[in-house]
């Protein structure tokens, strides 16, 4: 059965990482081929799939996350991460601070993809946690919750929109209903979830953190007046976030606003992630560097000093979409829809279950959402479920129990320095109730529209 398959195959990893303490990008790797090999896919297409996997997961992420590594590493060697962290300080108190990084997190996150939003935001946070000496992954996970619920269930990230577009769903009812779900999912499963977290996983919160992400942060202590200024500072911070919401509502209106259409194609490609974190780069070199009489000799040291810091976790990303891709080419996906083949539950629970055992199965939200919205259309004749609620019952199922058949997974993992066991206690717990938080919300939504 291939779900026993992909099990054993899970538990080998495990044991190649944790037991025998294997680079977890060779371990993928291995398993990679391995899983393949049990599913019964011909010795031909391996190779293929395991290099496709890679190839389209480092092609979505590898420019995104460079260039965000270099913008966060610009910000915090200027001391303007610094001057932005002292700020919110100032302005929340100590003792508020974690629901200041929740509401910024919460903004950052309608706009900017998970990855995006995480690079930027972690030297600020790490800043913050360096300065009250707390721990950094108390400050760090509500910040990363808020991020995965507004890729989860708001358009216009491209999973709830793509979805909304599949169901015929109105995509500004979506983000309407969306936002009603997320902020109490954003409370239950940050701040909330994160004092149980603390308690069952300890150590993961008290180490210091030595996660590839965390040291782009690590920049030297500045006197504050020393620093830029908190305006320049959260503008350049912010620039990729005005980027991309400049091009969603161009090209919300671009009908009613009647525009020419090499205008919308320009305004597209700079609202794309690579394009936004490109001119970002380019604006922090001035303002964080030129206007700073910092040399470019000096910017450009920075600038390798991150790329360094996320070699190995790119690694471990493209391994990642390589064991993704075996399962989705080893027909896992196929096999799930089988098993729900004439089921009479409801089209919201069904559709939550549908995706998440599809994500559990084959690591990706965005392929089990998609998959999912293919298998329930033909269910759904004669019914009148609301649409709207059911792209985010499939956007609450596809995001439950991020595992290491995910990408996200390794993103947290690497970000914060974690253990396996440290991420599975934390990351995927908090995936898991943010999953099932979505559909109970969805379910109390129902009664009312």
């Amino acid at each position: 059965m291939p779900l026993v398959i992909v099990a054993l195959g899970i538990i080998v990893l495990l044991v190649l990482i944790m037991k025998f303490n294997m680079n977890t990008f060779i371990s993928l790797v291995v398993v990679s081929f391995l899983i393949a090999l049990a599913l019964g896919m011909p010795i031909s297409e391996i190779v293929a799939s395991v290099q496709h996997g890679m190839g389209n997961t480092l092609g979505g992420i590898a420019l995104v996350f460079g260039l965000g590594a270099i913008l966060g590493k610009f910000i915090a060697d200027a001391g303007g991460a610094q001057r932005i962290a002292m700020t919110l300080i100032d302005k929340f108190g100590e003792k508020r601070i974690q629901w200041a990084v929740v509401a910024a997190g919460f903004i950052l996150g309608i706009a900017l993809f998970f990855e995006v939003g995480l690079v930027l935001l972690i030297p600020i946070v790490y800043q913050i946690s360096k300065h009250l000496k707390i721990s950094f992954l108390w400050l760090g996970m509500p910040m990363a919750t808020a991020l995965s619920v507004t890729h989860a269930f708001l358009p216009p990230h491209p999973g709830p929109t793509v979805i909304a577009q599949e169901f015929g769903a109105n995509v500004g009812l979506v983000l309407v209903y969306g936002l009603i779900i997320a902020v109490p999912t954003v409370i239950i499963a940050g701040p909330l979830f994160t004092k149980f977290a603390r308690k069952f996983a300890p150590s993961a919160f008290e180490k210091e953190p030595m996660g590839s992400m965390a040291s782009i942060g690590n920049a030297k202590q500045f006197k504050l007046e020393d620093t830029p200024g908190f305006g320049i500072s959260a503008f350049t911070a912010l620039f990729p976030v005005i980027l991309m919401a400049f091009s969603t509502i161009v090209t919300l209106f671009q009908d009613a606003l009647n525009l020419p259409t090499l205008f919308i194609d320009i305004v597209k490609m700079i609202g794309a992630p690579t394009t936004v974190m490109l001119l970002s780069v380019l604006l922090a070199m001035y303002t964080m560097g030129v206007a700073r009489k910092i040399s470019m000799k000096q910017l450009m040291k920075s600038a390798e000093a991150s790329i360094a810091s996320i070699g190995m976790m790119l690694l471990i990303l493209g391994a990642g979409g390589s064991l993704k891709q075996v399962l989705i080419d080893g027909g896992v996906g196929d096999y799930v829809a089988v098993l729900f083949e004439g089921s009479t539950i409801s089209p919201l629970i069904l559709t939550w279950l549908i995706a998440a055992v599809i994500r559990l199965a084959q690591g990706s939200a965005t392929v089990a959402a998609l998959t999912t919205v293919g298998l329930v259309i033909p269910m759904m004749t004669g019914t009148d479920v609301n649409m709207e609620l059911m792209v985010l019952a499939t956007g609450a199922g596809s995001i439950i129990a991020s595992h290491v058949n995910d990408t996200g997974f390794w993103i947290v993992k690497e970000s914060f320095g974690l253990t396996m066991k440290e991420t599975f206690a934390t990351w995927t717990v908090l995936e898991t109730l943010i999953s099932v938080c979505g559909l109970a919300f969805v379910l109390v939504l129902s009664l009312f529209v």
